[in-house]
């Protein structure tokens, strides 16, 4: 069951990923991201009215705090990522990055990861490397040239994005389980205050397209979901697996970005892609 609830995470965060990235696109990053915050905190002090009475301690407030703070960074750097680059490639980046930071804390606690793990490592840094690889044509005036790119765009920023992420999986999973859904209050809370002064300082307007404003209220609340489903299943079984089973997200939003958006990859970035999601099947495996 715990397994299922962490796929099942993936699942939610792979196609709040792609809604709030496609709202970006539509809006702007820092509105974006507070109003699909808020509408997540309202889901989650909803579900505690819902819930039986939790006990929880200051730990817990303190790391869910901690949580919304990175966690926070982590959403509106992948938000604006998923808006200017390709989907499919800027969403397995975020998840390597994501699913190694546990890895590395679990060395660093003593833990050995098993071949089929450091594999997955190895590959996934392999996979960022080829899915950087982006040709671009110049006209030469003799003809059209095919050369070497730049960095695509928004995978840098995927990067910070999932090393971001990396430590909000690894702060919510030290809250204790009688703390029910008070750590992502905590979370959520943070984040929007964060938000919401960001937005003051630099004046944002708050006019959205209606339309937008759905799609942005469903991303929040479907990402508050994949947290509850996350929070369960890491204060319940081994971060270590729960975790890289979280982080298979990319699934759902690289076959939405094929199907919605219908992106296209050179040869080099499908391999990248797949070997992205490979990495995180390897790690996965690893753990079991």
């Amino acid at each position: 069951m715990v397994y299922l609830l962490a796929i099942g995470s993936a699942i939610l965060y792979g196609a709040a990923d792609f809604t709030g990235g496609l709202t970006t696109r539509r809006a702007g990053t820092i509105l974006v991201v507070l109003l699909s915050q808020f509408s997540g905190l309202a889901l989650v002090v909803l579900l505690l009215s819902l819930l039986p009475a939790a006990a929880v301690h200051q730990s817990d407030v303190m790391w869910g705090g901690i949580a919304g703070l990175v966690g926070g960074v982590g959403v509106a750097l992948l938000y604006r990522a998923l808006s200017i680059g390709v989907m499919a490639v800027v969403a397995p980046t975020t998840a390597v990055c994501a699913v190694t930071i546990p890895v590395v804390y679990s060395v660093f606690r003593g833990e050995r990861p098993a071949p089929l793990a450091v594999l997955g490592i190895i590959l996934g840094i392999a996979s960022i490397v080829l899915v950087s690889q982006q040709r671009t044509v110049t006209d030469t005036g003799h003809g059209l040239l095919a050369e070497p790119g730049r960095l695509p765009l928004g995978v840098g920023t995927a990067l910070l994005s999932g090393i971001a992420i990396g430590f909000f999986f690894l702060a919510l999973a030290q809250t204790s389980p009688t703390a029910g859904m008070w750590p992502l209050v905590a979370s959520r809370s943070v984040s929007v205050l964060m938000f919401g002064l960001v937005a003051a300082v630099r004046r944002t307007s708050l006019r959205i397209p209606g339309q937008v404003l759905a799609l942005v209220i469903v991303a929040g609340a479907v990402d508050m979901l994949a947290n509850a489903l996350y929070l369960i299943a890491a204060q319940q079984g081994p971060l270590s697996i729960v975790v890289t089973l979280s982080s298979l997200y990319p699934a759902s939003t690289v076959l939405l970005a094929r199907v919605v958006l219908g992106e296209r990859l050179n040869v080099l970035q499908m391999t990248g892609v797949g070997c992205a999601l490979a990495a995180v099947l390897l790690i996965v495996s690893g753990g079991t």
